[in-house]
C-alpha cells in the first residue's frame, strides 16, 4: 500500500498542461464564435420551416402510392440503387487501396504515396466530386454512382487499413512454417480476420450513402433530391412532406437491419 502511495505521489504534474490545452480551446470557441454573425430568421424562413412541418403532417398519400416514375417508390428505390452500386464499388475498389496504404504490407514509402491520395479523395467533398462528374457523365442516377464510389473509398480504405494494421501476424507466420503458399496464407490468414470489419464497415458506409444520394440528387446526380428540391422550391408542401416523410421511415427501417448485421458479425449476437 505504502510503495502504491509513493508512486501515486511522484505522478507526472499535469495541471499546466491542462490548463493550456482549457485556454487554447476557449481561445479557439471564442475567436469561431466571432466569426459567426446572428442576422436573425429570413422573412420568409418562418413560412419555409412551418410549410414543411405542414407537408409532414398532411403528406399527400397519392403519390406514396405512385408507382410510375415520378412516383415515391420509384425515387426511393432509385437513391437506393445509387448508394447500392456506390457502396460496392467504393468497397471493392478500397480493398486493394487499403493494403497499399498498410505499412505492414507494402513500406512505410509505398504506404505514404497511398495514404496522400486516400487523403486527397477524402478532402473533397462529395458535392464537390458531384460537381465535377456532372461536366464528365452529364446529370442523373450514373453521376451519383461515380461520386459515391470515389467517396465511399476514401473512409472504408481509411477504416479497413486499421482492420488490416490490426491483425495478428503470429498466424501467418505460422502458416508460413507449414509451407503454405502466398495465396494460403491470405485465404486462411488474413481474409478470416478481415472479413467480418470489412463487411460491417461497407454496411455503414451504405447507411451514410443513402443519405448522401438524397443530398447529391439536388446537384443533379440523380434520386428523390432533384424533385424534392423542387418541391420545395414550388411550395408544394404535402408532396414535399410525403417524400421527407417516406424518407425517414426507408433510412430508419434500413438502419435498424443495418445495425442488427453489424452487432452479429462484431459481437455474434
Amino acid at each position: 500500500m505504502e510503495h502504491i502511495l509513493n508512486m501515486y505521489n511522484k505522478r507526472p504534474n499535469t495541471k499546466w498542461i491542462k490548463l493550456l490545452v482549457t485556454a487554447i480551446i476557449i481561445s479557439l470557441v471564442i475567436y469561431s464564435a466571432s466569426g459567426v454573425t446572428y442576422k436573425g430568421i429570413a422573412a420568409k424562413g418562418s413560412d419555409v420551416a412551418f410549410g414543411i412541418m405542414y407537408g409532414l403532417t398532411h403528406p399527400d398519400v397519392s403519390i406514396i402510392f405512385n408507382f410510375t416514375k415520378e412516383g415515391v417508390p420509384y425515387l426511393l428505390a432509385q437513391t437506393a440503387a445509387i448508394a447500392v452500386l456506390g457502396t460496392i464499388f467504393g468497397a471493392v475498389l478500397a480493398i486493394p487501396f487499403s493494403f497499399l496504404c498498410s505499412k505492414k504490407i507494402v513500406g512505410k514509402y509505398v504506404a505514404f504515396v497511398f495514404q496522400a491520395i486516400v487523403l486527397l479523395i477524402r478532402t473533397i467533398p462529395s458535392v464537390v466530386w458531384a460537381l465535377v462528374w456532372i461536366r464528365v457523365t452529364g446529370p442523373g442516377p450514373f453521376c451519383g454512382v461515380v461520386t459515391q464510389s470515389i467517396c465511399s473509398i476514401g473512409m472504408i480504405s481509411k477504416m479497413f487499413v486499421t482492420a488490416i494494421d490490426d491483425i495478428d501476424t503470429g498466424i501467418l507466420e505460422s502458416l508460413d512454417a507449414c509451407g503454405c503458399t502466398t495465396f494460403q496464407k491470405i485465404r486462411y490468414g488474413i481474409l478470416p480476420q478481415l472479413s467480418s470489419s470489412f463487411i460491417s464497415t461497407t454496411i455503414y458506409r451504405f447507411d451514410i450513402n443513402l443519405k448522401d444520394a438524397t443530398v447529391l440528387g439536388i446537384v443533379g446526380a440523380g434520386g428523390i433530391g432533384a424533385v424534392l428540391q423542387q418541391s420545395i422550391s414550388s411550395r408544394r408542401w404535402t408532396i414535399v412532406g410525403a417524400f421527407l416523410l417516406s424518407l425517414i421511415v426507408a433510412v430508419l427501417v434500413i438502419e435498424y437491419f443495418s445495425t442488427r448485421i453489424r452487432k452479429k458479425l462484431a459481437r455474434g449476437q
